[in-house]
């Protein structure tokens, strides 16, 4: 693993400088050997205040910065993350046990451009013009633009520890904001790696502030007025809370997925089984986008679960270093005690098991259920571990039904080769995504990406971003003279 810093284990990134967090230290753990990696300073109250102090002096100046001059320090920040991609890699391999080809697709595919992309973005944020409609007259000019929101929260998890917060800090920042930013503390030096590219990229001081810490560090943040935007990926439960501590502030909050996958009768069923396998077990299961629950037409059901068992026998599972691993343990205890609870009720309910790999510290294999019905927690909630629940369905409609039962809504998968059926189901899920022929696992950086319901508030990526974390101002230009038509507007149009 790559050697870094110790100024990055001091806990608070604070108008430029690391400096010591105030309220001890958290130790970082690795998931495959339980060793402890670093121990990393602890963010109180008092910490996250000077760090919204301090984006709160950058902001005005920041806000200031020609679009272009912004954009060209981006540009920098994509090529220094680049150069420093395989050291983070590692890093997130090590630190949450990301199988060390997905962590390098993390960093190299997915966080890196999007520091490019959100530099485009910017430059590309139109605003309008609009007719006068209330008068008579050609004297009106109604012109819309977009001002930064000020400083904003920025709160991400650590499933994809440098990716989402890459997405998120490079659109809240490019759109004119500063931000105060909370990682996951399972991630905390992979992270930091990221963070102290910043201002070798030329970022001015305070432009992006770091505190570290586990949930109350985050709390703190948004306690303070003036934090006016809020960006969250996490859990349902911590996403609620965090909605009601923030109303009336813009919002964009990424939530947890029932992920349905459904399978047709008509069904490439060898492709479905392999978009499985990864929508079940990527990353061990602990994405948002995971396929929570298959739901197999009763015509093909024997010969999906007979090929899903066998792949899944194929998985190889273990030390996430190796270059030849498919799936590595689990982050940490609560993931890992929720998935062997929600497995337990499903078998004392009547579910069948098959298991595939260690069960040993925090490894769990990867566990197909069958028989599954729906009074089992695995349907219930969201489960964020390696596990296939298979359910039998009989018709398209029994299967639209269950989809259906869930208070979640982020993304769903659908198996069939006839587009109209794939419309008319596409349009009865709820889900923000349906992907037709595709794991759910599948996102586009360029599209719009967020759930309904229980699965948060809000649309990420691109433009969609920038539209959350501005807001939009009309300024109207009365040029004078002449107004044959009077101030009153004709009526009946």
């Amino acid at each position: 693993m790559y050697t870094f810093s110790s100024a990055l284990t001091k806990g608070s990134l604070i108008d430029g400088q690391w400096v010591e967090a105030s309220a001890g230290t958290f130790d970082v753990k690795s998931p495959h050997s339980g060793e402890v990696l670093h121990s990393v300073g602890k963010c109180s109250a008092i910490d996250a205040e000077r760090a919204i102090a301090s984006a709160k002096a950058a902001q005005p100046g920041w806000a200031a910065t020609p679009v272009v001059t912004r954009a060209k320090i981006l540009r920098r920040i994509q090529a220094l993350f680049l150069e420093r991609a395989e050291e983070m890699a590692q890093m997130i391999c090590a630190e949450i046990g990301k199988p060390i080809t997905d962590a390098r697709e993390e960093v190299f595919e997915y966080a890196a451009p999007s520091w490019g992309k959100a530099a485009e973005e910017i430059l590309r944020h139109r605003g309008s013009s609009f007719p006068s409609t209330q008068e008579q007259t050609n004297n009106k000019r109604l012109v819309q633009s977009f001002r930064p929101l000020g400083v904003v929260a920025v709160i991400t998890p650590y499933n994809f520890p440098v990716d989402i917060s890459s997405i998120a800090l490079a659109h809240v920042i490019a759109a004119g904001n500063t931000v105060v930013w909370k990682p996951s503390e399972y991630a905390a030096i992979s992270c930091a790696i990221a963070a102290d590219i910043f201002a070798e990229a030329g970022l001015p001081p305070g432009v992006i502030n770091v505190v570290q810490g586990h949930g109350d560090a985050g709390a703190a943040m948004l306690e303070s007025r003036d934090i006016k935007g809020v960006f969250f990926t996490g859990s349902t439960a911590t996403g609620k809370q965090i909605a009601i501590k923030s109303v009336l502030k813009p919002q964009l909050l990424e939530l947890g997925g029932d992920g349905p996958f459904i399978i047709l009768p008509d069904a490439d069923i060898d492709a479905a089984v392999n978009a499985a396998i990864n929508g079940c077990f990527y990353f061990a299961g602990q994405v948002c986008t995971s396929a929570e629950r298959i739901l197999v037409h009763a015509a093909v059901y024997d010969e999906f679960v007979d090929k899903f068992i066998a792949r899944a026998k194929m998985l190889k599972v273990g030390d996430p270093a190796q270059e030849e691993t498919e799936m590595g343990p689990l982050c940490n205890e609560t993931t890992l005690n929720r998935t062997i609870a929600h497995v337990e009720d499903a078998i004392a309910k009547g579910a069948q098991i098959i298991q595939v790999g260690p069960r040993d510290g925090l490894y769990y294999p990867a566990t197909v259920l069958t028989n599954v019905t729906m009074d089992m927690r695995i349907v219930q909630e969201e489960t964020f571990g390696p596990v296939a629940p298979i359910m039998k369905v009989s018709s398209v409609e029994e299967a639209i039904e269950i989809a259906n039962s869930s208070d979640l809504g982020l993304i769903a998968s659908l198996w069939t080769k006839d587009l109209a059926t794939s419309w008319r189901v596409a349009e009865a899920l709820p889900h923000g995504t349906v992907n037709i022929n595709e794991t759910t696992n599948y996102w586009d950086q360029l599209a719009p990406f967020g759930g309904t319901g229980d699965s948060g508030v809000g649309r990420e990526l691109s433009k969609w971003f920038l539209d959350t974390f501005t807001e939009s101002k009309l300024i109207v230009f009365d040029l004078g003279g002449e107004n044959p038509g009077g101030r009153r507007a004709e009526g009946g149009w």
